[in-house]
């Protein structure tokens, strides 16, 4: 049911489908109601304008990723079990067409950060959390398209472990406690995008790990020019904001964070 309540969010929250709506209201009354369709598709014009200005979504944005700092490369890991790494950064499976390629999306930094931690620290080891969040799933899960990625990396395999039944992020957390041969009484460390980490870290908690944030893949950066318009690069940071925030609201009312 939650998977689901995802899917329909992730649509509710993109500003374009909201001006195709204006649009579509704005056609429909044309005739009938001419100032409700002067009104629509006024404000269908304005949505548009102010979507691709990226200052406003970043400065949002930077409140998000502000609430858990980077990890300093110098920090000692000694005491951590290794890294909890969120799906996300991999794309759909049908994208995956030439053999001893990957394919990656803009979360690239949830698969190529943790590399440097595992030359860096001999003894973490990895916890790929990631089944296929996709509403029909594709013949590759996201477990099976990681391991793909880190072999190529030559990556030991005897350092990971794949969790490949989980759709949310509430699911990574509680199908990834459940891995019988994963110490969950130790600390680990949590990698997702810095965006993304405050559903994350809640989430996680709630589950009974003991994580330290790893934030990678920032997108409001530290303070952006004004004159920064993009339509496109507006509307990915506007659904990125509003899906965040209102799917850690939802997960705090139905009891998951």
């Amino acid at each position: 049911m939650i998977f689901l309540a995802s899917k329909l969010l992730a649509f509710l929250v993109q500003p374009l489908a909201w001006v195709a709506m204006l649009l579509l209201i704005s056609a429909v009354f044309v005739r009938r109601h001419p100032a409700l369709a002067r009104h629509s598709a006024f404000l269908a014009l304005a949505l548009l304008v102010v979507i691709g200005w990226e200052p406003l979504p970043d400065l949002l944005l930077r409140q998000l990723e502000a609430q858990y700092p980077p990890v300093a490369a110098a920090t000692a890991l000694d005491e951590y079990a290794g890294v909890i790494v969120l799906g996300g950064a991999l794309e759909s499976a049908h994208t995956w067409v030439v053999p001893g390629q990957s394919s990656l999306n803009d979360a690239a930094e949830r698969m190529t950060q943790v590399l440097p931690l595992l030359q860096r620290h001999a003894h973490l080891r990895v916890l790929f959390t990631g089944g296929d969040g996709e509403l029909f799933a594709g013949e590759l899960s996201e477990s099976e398209r990681a391991r793909r990625f880190f072999e190529q990396q030559l990556v030991t395999p005897e350092r990971i472990r794949y969790e490949a039944a989980s759709r949310t992020t509430y699911e990574n957390a509680v199908m990834s406690y459940q891995i019988a041969d994963v110490d969950t009484q130790r600390r680990w460390l949590l990698l997702t995008s810095a965006w993304h980490m405050p559903r994350a870290m809640s989430a996680f908690r709630r589950a009974g790990w003991q994580v330290t944030a790893y934030p990678v893949d920032y997108r409001g950066g530290v303070r952006t020019p004004w004159t920064h318009y993009s339509m496109d690069q507006g509307a990915k940071k506007w659904r990125i904001f509003l899906r965040e925030t209102l799917g850690l609201l939802l997960y705090r009312l139905v009891g998951m964070a």
